[in-house]
């Protein structure tokens, strides 16, 4: 019973400091019982909530502590109750559902997912359990432990509003594929921190059949992995991914930011404070955006030009325009094209309606016949009016290598003699992901061709600098004058530098 005005002024005022003390530790214990009903996500954790509506797989890809394991505890929380916030745009699901949470051992799902869901302690500790992103009153008596892992939870079972009951099971990656396999699952499978690919793989394949979602939430530490790749360079129209950098976490003052990000290493300082893929120290090009990027402006009159081009189908066809200063030996990448899927005559079209200025230099993959009208690929753009060099790309001693050629462009990138337009998105998001990563029984750093298109063109181009055209724009031909004749030149010809 509540005390009346009178019995409050006959307090003492330590009588009264005790009792606003009581009332506040009530309060306190009263909300953390139901930490569920007090969640206001932050702008990137709503935008990943919300994704759901649309998308079956969705992973949330962020930096280091800013709530990316408490976003998708609070989901499956919502999901497994039903308790739906008014605020709620996301998927739904209007009945008790089964869920699968993962993590990579069990001592790790303890510490995290487990946590997050159900508070801190084991399944019977009393007071903590409920202090998680499930009400305490949504617990249906002790959660299941698992066996030979203190304080680990293995099953527990949650009140719907419906009446029924929605089931979580905690689970690890090192128990193996074939312990995620043989079960449907009708609400869905949260994978906290990165599983190897053939663990998503069968997690997926569980909520095929029941319609269940996919939710994915880490810190991206091994680089550009599968499940990565996945996410970030597949095209999937059930599939998103949002990234959530420290400077998205209002929890930090600017102070304690600044002190985070100094306190790593160089080569984690991406991955943990930006949620960017995790190159370590294998970046092949470790130099800062702001040493070679250029606000473009018009260049002198002298500049030669040449374009490089890329094949693709797959993975993408990639065009990107070189302008060379003769006179202080600085390449400028100005133009960037990357497609795929599209046959050669749609990918020239497109180049020359962009207006790619000088000849096209082209790898060896331009030699190979095309499965449908049996020429080169190269001999296909040339038809479609593209002014093709009559070789592939090689250096002016007949090799082709591509370290050769990264060494170049990383000579220049050091020296500031490699400038790219600040606009080039696609051509910066290649740059920042280029790594080497081990391969092969020894373990040596070889550079990963992955979505490297751009980069590719860009050193095609390079290598055959000497090809570089001045342009001398004539009307409507602007295009087909801007580049010189074959009729004689070879490889080793240097002539047109000066034409």
């Amino acid at each position: 019973m509540s005390a009346s005005i009178d019995q409050l002024r006959a307090l003492s005022d330590d009588d009264l400091e005790e009792m606003l003390a009581r009332k506040r530790a009530e309060l306190a214990k009263s909300r953390s019982l139901n930490r569920l009903a007090l969640y206001k996500p932050y702008p990137k954790q709503a935008e990943f909530h919300r994704l759901g509506a649309a998308k079956r797989e969705r992973a949330l890809i962020a930096a280091n502590q800013v709530g990316k394991t408490l976003s998708a505890g609070m989901e499956v929380a919502i999901h497994a109750t039903g308790l739906y916030p008014e605020w709620w745009q996301g998927h739904r699901i209007d009945h008790p559902s089964t869920w699968w949470v993962g993590g990579p051992t069990a001592e790790a799902t303890r510490d995290g997912a487990q946590r997050m869901l159900f508070g801190r302690g084991g399944p019977t500790a009393e007071g903590s359990l409920g202090t998680g992103t499930l009400p305490a009153s949504t617990i249906l008596g002790h959660p299941l432990a698992r066996q030979g892992v203190p304080n680990a939870i293995a099953m527990t079972f949650v009140r719907h509003v419906s009446g029924g009951m929605s089931t979580i099971i905690l689970k690890t990656y090192d128990q193996g594929q074939e312990r995620w396999q043989s079960d449907t699952i009708d609400g869905g499978v949260w994978f906290d921190e990165e599983p190897p690919m053939t663990i998503y793989s069968e997690g997926l394949t569980r909520t095929n059949a029941g319609g269940g979602i996919i939710l994915l939430t880490f810190t991206p530490l091994h680089g550009i992995s599968q499940v990565v790749y996945r996410f970030l360079y597949e095209d999937g129209e059930d599939r998103a991914h949002v990234n959530m950098t420290i400077e998205e976490a209002p929890h930090y003052t600017p102070e304690r930011r600044a002190q985070i990000i100094a306190s790593y290493q160089p080569h984690e300082v991406e991955a943990r404070t930006q949620g960017k893929p995790g190159l370590g120290q294998g970046r092949v090009f470790p130099y800062a955006r702001s040493e070679i990027s250029w606000k473009p402006v018009r260049l002198p009159n002298h500049t030669r030009w040449i374009t490089g081009l890329d094949f693709g189908w797959d993975h993408p066809t990639a065009a990107v325009e070189l302008g060379y200063d003769i006179e202080t030996d600085i390449i400028y990448v100005t133009k960037g094209y990357r497609d795929s899927k599209k046959v050669p005559a749609l990918h020239a079209a497109a180049i020359r309606g962009q207006g790619f200025k000088g000849p096209v230099a082209w790898p060896h993959d331009g030699l190979q016949h095309d499965k449908g009208s049996g020429e080169r690929i190269a001999t296909l753009y040339r038809k479609q009016g593209m002014r093709m060099l009559p070789d592939m790309a090689t250096f002016p001693d007949g090799s082709n290598g591509l370290e050769a050629g990264v060494t170049e462009m990383a000579e220049r990138m050091q020296t500031g003699r490699w400038r790219v337009a600040e606009h080039l998105a696609d051509w910066w998001e290649e740059y920042e992901l280029y790594h080497r990563a081990p391969t092969g029984v020894l373990g040596t750093p070889q550079i990963v061709k992955i979505r490297d298109d751009l980069l590719s063109a860009s050193r095609y181009g390079m290598m055959m600098m000497r090809f570089a055209r001045k342009w001398e724009p004539v009307g409507s031909d602007a295009y087909s004058r801007s580049t010189p004749k074959y009729d004689s030149a070879r490889a080793s010809n240097t002539s047109w530098m000066t034409a």
